[in-house]
């Protein structure tokens, strides 16, 4: 099985957020809890459809990862840019995502 993590973005302002250890949303990828078993994915899930229901997060999702010496890394472009960042500088205060982070 491949590892997993649960990502969302919060409700208050949409920024990209990934479940913790400690059942916290927080905004680094590397913080997340990974799953290494289903038992562990049916949990985040349901974690995510409560945090889902309870207004603190959207577009909640149970998505792949690799762990390369000792950096989470998504398996998806998409979700590589959602940790890193946009791909462009577009608003003050979000700098672009690393290139080498989102390079496929």
């Amino acid at each position: 099985m491949v590892d997993k993590v649960l990502t969302a973005n919060r409700l208050t302002d949409g920024v990209a957020v990934w479940l913790n250890a400690g059942g916290e949303w927080v905004t680094s990828l590397q913080d997340a809890l990974i799953a290494r078993h289903a038992e562990a994915v049916t949990a985040l899930e349901e974690i995510g459809k409560k945090s889902y229901a309870d207004n603190k997060v959207v577009d909640v999702a149970v998505i792949e990862v690799q762990e390369a010496n000792g950096v989470l890394w998504p398996l998806r472009l998409r979700e590589r840019i959602r940790a890193q960042g946009p791909t462009m500088e577009y608003a003050p205060g979000y700098k672009p995502a690393d290139p080498e982070f989102i390079a496929v």
